[in-house]
């Protein structure tokens, strides 16, 4: 009985053994198995992280590059602005200037509009003397005035039925201008041979829609008698129901001064 029992406590650590071998070494192998696997998936990671790292660092690089040439732009828009803002303040003085020495070659020029297209001829510099003597009579020019030239506008020649273009006359002597626009002020329309004509005096362009500006605001300064009077270039003066004379700067402060006035 104890040989027999012996033999079986030998068969079964041998079997236990065997067992025991077997699983150590499937565990070794998984082992392997999931180190060789761990090992594969860390270096498609790190594989992966280097790539990202690289396109980071590029990013990084283009980045540094796009501020650097922003900061650039932003330097070069800085100085351009001042520029401009100079230019600006030139180009504003200049026009200022070049409307002034347009204003002072036409002092002596007066315009006539509503004349008859071509009624003046061939020869305008010889019709246009007996044509304002003829205007306005032999007490205000008893004789014909020199004029140094006379000439259209420079625009298209109107068809027939349209509105003739205005005459522009430069007299020779500025005092002659003068007596003929306060005469033309003061009769308003005048008239030549049946047809209505007006004459003003000769602006430019830019005095012309500045002065535009004044003319509402005048003929209400006017109507609460206070005497508007506009000046070369824009420069409007009232009197004061006191009889002090007061300087407008501009068309708001003209109807600031409306409004503070009380109605006549």
């Amino acid at each position: 009985m104890a040989s027999k029992s012996g033999k079986s406590s030998k068969k079964d650590t041998g079997e236990i053994s065997l067992t025991l071998d077997s699983i150590t070494d499937l565990l070794n192998h998984h082992t392997a198995r999931l180190s060789a696997e761990f090992k594969s998936s860390f270096q498609i990671v790190e594989s992966k992280l280097n790539l990202i790292q690289s396109t980071l660092e590029h990013q990084e690089e283009r980045i540094k590059s796009l501020e650097t040439a922003a900061e650039d732009v932003a330097q070069r828009v800085t100085d351009l602005e001042e520029r401009c803002s100079t230019l600006q303040v030139s180009n504003e003085h200049l026009r200022t200037k070049v409307c002034d020495l347009e204003g002072r070659s036409r002092r002596q020029n007066i315009r006539v509009v509503g004349l008859e297209e071509s009624v003046e001829g061939t020869r305008p510099s010889e019709f246009f003397p007996s044509f304002l003597c003829e205007v306005f009579g032999q007490q205000v020019l008893p004789t014909p005035p020199e004029i140094d030239r006379a000439h259209r506008s420079l625009a298209p020649k109107p068809k027939k039925g349209e509105r003739p273009r205005p005459v522009i006359m430069r007299l020779h002597k500025y005092q002659v201008k003068e007596l003929i626009i306060r005469e033309a002020r003061k009769r308003g329309t005048l008239e030549y041979r049946g047809q209505q004509i007006r004459i003003y005096e000769d602006y430019p362009a830019d005095v012309v829609n500045q002065r535009a500006e004044y003319r509402q605001v005048m003929s209400d300064l006017y109507n609460r008698g206070l005497k508007p009077s506009l000046l070369y270039p824009s420069r409007l003066r009232i009197v004061l129901p006191n009889g002090e004379k007061q300087w407008l700067k501009s068309v708001e402060e003209a109807r600031q001064c409306l409004a503070h006035q009380p109605p006549s």
